[in-house]
């Protein structure tokens, strides 16, 4: 199984960058996880752009999603929402209407922030967009407060954190499992 992780911080070593590193690294033998690393080089979404000669990005971006068993949205909190480059790749990954790559994928749905709110609001943001893209998001998203402390160094410090991202993967396993059967 393949999990593919779009982080929607670009900045180098991101708290977003470290916690989907973390999670990666709670995968199971077997399963593969990793971090998609071409989210910048997305266009802005452009109704325009989207036809048979899409930009090589928006192509490569749309296989890898297709590729993927079940995807894991990991997002910082920008002005009480998800930021605009996570978006950006939503809308690309959600074209062409009921054929599109996010169509039917399992999501899970994990957001950082320093505050202790732990960005609930792009977090809820993210899952609403997934649901009308057409995404299935799974049950029990994780948001990680104070992160600067439950996250250090790639580390978990905090039980309870690293306990319900465990959780929310092993949903994420069962219904991307379910899915590939379906398949």
């Amino acid at each position: 199984m393949d999990i593919m992780m779009l982080v929607g911080s670009l900045r180098a070593d991101s708290w977003t960058a470290q916690l989907a590193g973390s999670a990666a690294g709670l995968l199971p033998a077997g399963v593969t996880g990793g971090v998609y690393a071409d989210l910048a080089a997305l266009p802005h979404y452009d109704q325009d752009l989207d036809h048979d000669d899409a930009p090589a990005s928006v192509v490569a971006f749309r296989a890898a999603i297709a590729d993927a068993d079940a995807l894991v949205v990991a997002t910082p909190e920008y002005n009480g929402s998800l930021p605009g480059v996570l978006k950006n790749a939503i809308d690309w990954a959600s074209r062409p209407r009921g054929t599109a790559a996010l169509t039917g994928k399992p999501v899970a749905v994990i957001s950082v922030s320093p505050s202790p709110r732990g960005a609930q609001w792009a977090r809820e943001d993210a899952e609403r967009i997934l649901r009308v893209a057409g995404a299935h998001p799974v049950e029990g998203s994780v948001g990680v407060p104070l992160v600067h402390a439950a996250v250090i160094d790639g580390h978990f410090t905090d039980y309870k954190v690293e306990q319900s991202l465990r959780n929310l993967l092993d949903n994420l396993l069962e219904a991307g499992s379910s899915e590939h059967q379906a398949a």
